[in-house]
């Protein structure tokens, strides 16, 4: 009798697991079901404190939210081809543009959730008046935000692109006047960029918010220029592999990143360096 009662408490137990782990189809086959669990890659600031402040918020609502930090801006996407993230938020639009053309990433925007301005940094100068025929001005090796960048110094007046050129696009070639003589030096990686200004190298040097919050500056008060965030296509977006835009998982957590109370952390936290996408 004990004998048949272990057996019978094996199968039971056999059958319950199998339930937990699959579900039928319509073919009367079985299938896995889909876990609540989102794997999320992202730069450490802003992107993965903004991602910590939502995962309670997520976690109500059935979703387990794992995140995954990353220095730089390559190996995201490269994981998130790989299937080994769900979704990666540390971009914005040009630069996935960018990257799809030019490693055939089949990759969506998911939502807009906030823009780091880029600011002017510069121990030397005050403002970007004082700045010298022949200034060395060093940018990012990524060649997706030189025309970010140069977009911003043009409505400074600093320099003039030539006439039509997309300014997403732009290089330091469509530059057509340049009364300073500026002196453009694009080979650092953007990660470095803050230990590149803290040495005092160049004459003034263009950092994304994230990297500057990450090194311990503060994009508001430190830059001698801001980039404005007025009509700013830079938005930071949720990306994931097409198709996947429409899961309820991702579509949840879009919702709750773009919600009042996360949009609200945003501006309270970082006063400024980081803006709401729909402030």
């Amino acid at each position: 009798m004990k004998k048949w009662l272990t057996a019978l408490f094996a199968v039971v137990l056999l059958f319950s697991l199998a339930a937990c782990g699959s579900k039928e189809n319509a073919d009367g086959g079985k299938e896995e079901t889909k876990s609540s669990k989102l794997v999320v890659g992202a730069s450490n600031v802003p992107h993965a404190e903004i991602l910590e402040k939502a995962k309670p918020i997520l976690k109500e609502k059935g979703i387990e939210l794992e995140i995954v930090t990353f220095q730089d801006y390559v190996l995201p996407n490269k994981a998130l081809a790989d299937k080994e993230l769900d979704a990666n938020y540390f971009q914005h639009i040009p630069y996935l543009e960018s990257q799809k053309k030019e490693h055939g990433y089949d990759f969506v925007n998911a939502g807009g959730i906030h823009i780091e301005p880029i600011g002017v940094y510069s121990k030397k100068y005050k403002s970007l008046e004082e700045l010298p025929e022949g200034a060395k001005i060093i940018m990012s090796n990524s060649v997706a935000d030189h025309g970010r960048i140069l977009s911003m110094l043009e409505e400074k007046g600093l320099i003039k692109l030539k006439e039509g050129v997309d300014k997403t696009k732009a290089t330091v070639d469509d530059i057509v006047e340049n009364p300073k003589k500026l002196v453009f030096e694009a080979d650092v990686e953007a990660g470095l960029l803050p230990q590149v200004y803290k040495n005092n190298e160049g004459d003034a040097v263009l950092i994304n918010a994230n990297y500057a919050l990450d090194a311990g500056l503060d994009p508001a008060k430190d830059p001698i220029a801001v980039e404005s965030p007025e009509n700013n296509p830079y938005v930071n977006i949720i990306a994931v592999r097409k198709g996947d835009e429409n899961r309820k998982e991702i579509k949840t957590l879009v919702e709750v990143l773009q919600s009042k109370e996360i949009q609200d952390f945003i501006k309270e936290q970082y006063k400024g360096a980081v803006i709401p996408a729909s402030k």
